[in-house]
């Protein structure tokens, strides 16, 4: 049985998505044991109690440094005897410590493709309105392992999302969400958990039966 924690920042749409996929059995042998938020009132921690998990807030502004936060969230990691950390909406930049203690344990879902659209400041709708604003014909979604830079990272799986005439922000990222990250860091979760993943030379090799 794979044990994942899932942190997220806001409403928690790809935490759901996890949650049902592993009701359904799209997900196998993973229970999710920690959803964690930087943030109190993060709708995902409501989420989380409806579906009978365990929610923890812990913020970085509440620690001196980088290392003194990265030691809360493994202490919290380790209690649960975590397997694979998983950021759904994680506007948090996680401290080296935490990275190394689960190097290539640790993945990310990011809605474009990366490299485009993405590092630093590339968050929430800020990332459809680049697409927008370069023309972009096809975005998207990418999960990956994290490592110590913004969207960096070995990438485990990509879906491409078609850019439409007259879309807003608001309206792509609604798509990109239902058409590729709702279903790619499902896919993610349960192949890793299914021992099909490994990373060699900084990149993500699937092992598909």
């Amino acid at each position: 049985m794979q044990n994942i924690a899932v942190c997220v920042s806001g409403g928690g749409t790809n935490l759901q998505a996890i949650i049902d996929s592993i009701s359904e059995g799209i997900i196998k042998d993973t229970q999710i044991k920690v959803v964690v938020s930087n943030k109190k009132d993060a709708y995902a921690l409501t989420r989380a109690e409806n579906a009978g998990i365990e929610g923890a807030f812990i913020s970085p502004k509440d620690y001196e440094n980088p290392d003194s936060f990265a030691d809360a969230m493994i202490e919290l990691f380790k209690a649960h005897d975590i397997d694979l950390i998983v950021f759904a909406g994680y506007l948090v930049i996680a401290p080296e410590k935490l990275i190394k203690a689960y190097r290539n344990r640790i993945i990310n879902i990011h809605p474009s493709l990366i490299p485009k659209h993405c590092g630093m400041g590339y968050y929430g709708l800020k990332v459809h309105e680049s697409v927008l604003k370069s023309g972009d014909k096809v975005t998207g979604a990418t999960v990956h392992f994290v490592d110590e830079k913004a969207d960096h990272g070995p990438i485990l799986l990509q879906k491409e999302v078609n850019v439409l005439e007259g879309d807003t922000p608001e309206v792509l990222q609604k798509r990109v969400m239902e058409e590729a990250e709702w279903k790619i860091l499902p896919e993610a979760v349960n192949l890793i958990g299914q021992g099909l993943v490994k990373v060699v030379d900084d990149k993500a090799i699937i092992d598909r039966p």
